[in-house]
């Protein structure tokens, strides 16, 4: 892989800073991840268990309701549906995990008062009215999982592409731009060295010719003004 930046000490710097922001963003997507899947497989547990309760409830209404149209007879029970009050409103609301919003069904749950004459209605039909009723915040609650394990699931798709972008790509890309600069920069270094001690011998070896040509010169001078002595 080709070096795509200018060996200097700047960008070895930057790339060092780049690596430990990269290195840190790994670590916390990895946290969000682990985070996340715990609470999807949390969800999990608890809608099976919902989807239990609403197939035992919505079983045992349907045999309710078939006992009381067999007693009470399909137009009476289809007045008295009819007139059933209707169903209340809820809020949705949100809660936050790891910055991803989940929703929160918030409602009033239904009372189990009868909202009919007595004497219209028998046993079976209003174990059926209590079944059904006691359905609907489970439904609740199942749709607000569901919808919540929806939503986590493609955060966690998306933090762990995140991740692996990180851990494959980018971790990699900035460890090998600073190899690079580091052997590019310790050769210039030891380029700088091998020639400044050239320089150095170099001048070391001109500074002793001119210091052995100066003292050749010092007993030239003072053995010809020796013999001029001598002479006189």
């Amino acid at each position: 892989m080709a070096i795509k930046v200018t060996p200097t000490k700047a960008n070895l710097i930057a790339s060092k800073n780049a690596l430990v922001l990269a290195e840190k963003g790994y670590d916390l997507l990895d946290k969000k991840r682990t985070v996340l899947i715990k609470e999807m497989m949390d969800l999990n547990k608890n809608a099976k268990a919902l989807q239990d309760e609403i197939e035992e409830k919505f079983e045992k209404s349907y045999s309710e309701l078939v006992m009381a149209t067999i007693s009470m007879g399909a137009l009476s029970l289809k007045d008295m549906g009819e007139s059933a009050p209707f169903e209340r409103d809820y809020e949705i609301i949100s809660r936050s995990v790891m910055g991803l919003e989940l929703p929160k069904i918030k409602y009033e749950k239904p009372s189990a008062r009868a909202d009919y004459s007595l004497h219209q209605s028998n046993a079976a039909f209003d174990r059926a009215r209590i079944n059904i009723a006691e359905i609907l915040p489970v439904i609740y609650e199942l749709a607000e999982i569901e919808t919540s394990v929806f939503r986590l699931a493609n955060e966690i798709k998306k933090t762990a592409k995140r991740a692996n972008a990180l851990d494959k790509i980018q971790i990699p890309k900035y460890k090998h731009i600073i190899r690079e600069i580091e052997d590019i920069l310790a050769e210039k270094e030891r380029e700088d060295f091998f020639r400044l001690k050239k320089v150095k011998n170099k001048k070391n070896k001109k500074n002793k010719e001119n210091k052995e040509n100066k003292d050749k010169k010092e007993n030239k001078d003072k053995k010809e003004n020796k013999d001029k002595k001598e002479n006189k």
